[in-house]
């Protein structure tokens, strides 16, 4: 009898620790499963926001919308797979008005370029010995690389542009390179690449070799790229520059500086060719002024006595808020062609279409648009702005004639 009140005993006590442990148990799984419920709120709400913001920034990209289509093929960039050694960092500008989106890309130095070819293993010594490729060798591949690195960049945009918002592009490679002259690391652009989408659609990139599609192409750079000799990109599309404003940052922009957008076209010709004059005339070049007009004639003529990048040049003002025409890039070409000049320069307060970028490949003609003429200004200690839209409204008001956008 003792034995079996000690085991009934026994058994109340365990059960007891049972249902204690049941209890601590169930509240723990209470708590687990109200954590779970609250992380599973936060994780919807927060997937609901990210899904929002995807899908909002694909109805811009789709659009067209300026922002969202640099930061698509930013991204779209940012995600290309190349070997380790190959370390690319590039950003997007784009300009809905024309279609053209410009690639600024930060290229590795040569000697990212491997040149171990092989090693070699001698048993009866124990030693390893190891061979590396020529200095000409590595500049060849290194040059080679930089123009597979351009042609593939353009065709991984146009090709991923499912929005078929791109009409043209510009690549601009980059290096932070050291100058043996020097021995200080410069910043330079080495090559730059234009190319339209049906033409660049119209090439087979698995049966090219990619120097010689470069030139085809119309590419900048010098004979070696190995050399990191700079040269002027084709184009820069100049995005962050805060007194260059777009239609929907107006407001916080009226009170930045004079809008040139809106001068009288007779000072603003008189403007540019006071600017050209102060480019050209301190190197000895004489600038001959010509009459002011309305008939968009010649503005100025630059006389260059220097014996390899001079000449003569012709030099035209358009403050236009709209954009330019490829009638008036033709018919500075044809402007150039009768002056017997050897450059034309188009200065405009807009921007050109694709078709006129187009169009001044290979010939002597330079596209300055609103952002490059701010730059140009601001070098000159000049301080400006360009708002296109808020001189749009100033015309209509002043009801100018439309032949001066």
């Amino acid at each position: 009898m003792a034995a079996l009140e000690r085991d009934i005993s026994l058994w109340k006590s365990a059960t007891a620790v049972a249902v204690e442990r049941q209890k601590a148990a169930n509240e723990m799984f209470d708590q687990a499963n109200e954590l779970y419920a609250k992380s599973k709120t936060t994780f919807e709400a927060l997937k609901a926001e990210a899904n929002s913001k995807i899908a909002a920034f694909q109805t811009s990209y789709m659009a067209g919308d300026e922002k969202a289509v640099a930061r698509y093929f930013g991204t779209l960039l940012g995600a290309s797979n190349y070997p380790d050694f190959v370390e690319l960092e590039c950003s997007a500008g784009f300009n809905p008005d024309n279609g053209m989106l410009v690639i600024e890309c930060e290229l590795p130095d040569k000697d990212a370029i491997p040149t171990l070819q092989k090693v070699t293993f001698t048993a009866s010594s124990n030693e390893t010995k190891e061979k590396h490729i020529s200095e000409s060798e590595r500049d060849r591949l290194y040059d080679s690389m930089l123009y597979q690195v351009a042609l593939r960049t353009i065709f991984e945009c146009f090709h991923g542009d499912a929005a078929n918002v791109l009409k043209l592009m510009v690549f601009n490679g980059w290096v932070n390179a050291l100058n043996p002259a020097t021995g200080q690391r410069n910043h330079g652009c080495i090559l730059s690449l234009q190319a339209s989408k049906a033409e660049f659609e119209a090439i087979d990139l698995a049966k090219v070799d990619p120097r010689a599609c470069f030139r085809q192409l119309k590419g900048v750079s010098a004979a070696r790229l190995s050399g990191m000799t700079p040269v002027r990109p084709i184009l820069q599309l100049q995005t962050d520059d805060p007194r260059f404003v777009t239609a929907h940052a107006v407001a916080d922009q009226l009170d930045s500086g004079y809008n040139l957008a809106t001068m009288d076209w007779e000072e603003f010709e008189h403007l540019v060719r006071e600017l050209f004059e102060n480019e050209f005339g301190k190197n000895g070049a004489e600038v001959h002024v010509t009459r002011a007009s309305s008939d968009g004639g010649v503005d100025a003529v630059v006389l260059d006595p220097d014996p390899i990048r001079g000449g003569k040049i012709v030099i035209q003002a358009k403050r236009y808020t709209n954009t330019v025409g490829l009638s008036a890039v033709r018919d500075l070409y044809g402007t150039v062609i009768n002056e017997g000049a050897n450059r034309g320069v188009l200065v405009s307060t807009a921007d050109y279409g694709s078709d006129s970028y187009e169009f001044v490949k290979g010939k002597p003609i330079t596209l300055l648009n609103g952002a490059n003429l701010l730059s140009l200004l601001e070098k000159h200690g000049h301080k400006a702005r360009i708002d296109l839209r808020e001189a749009k409204i100033i015309n209509a008001l002043n009801k100018e004639p439309t032949t001066r956008q």
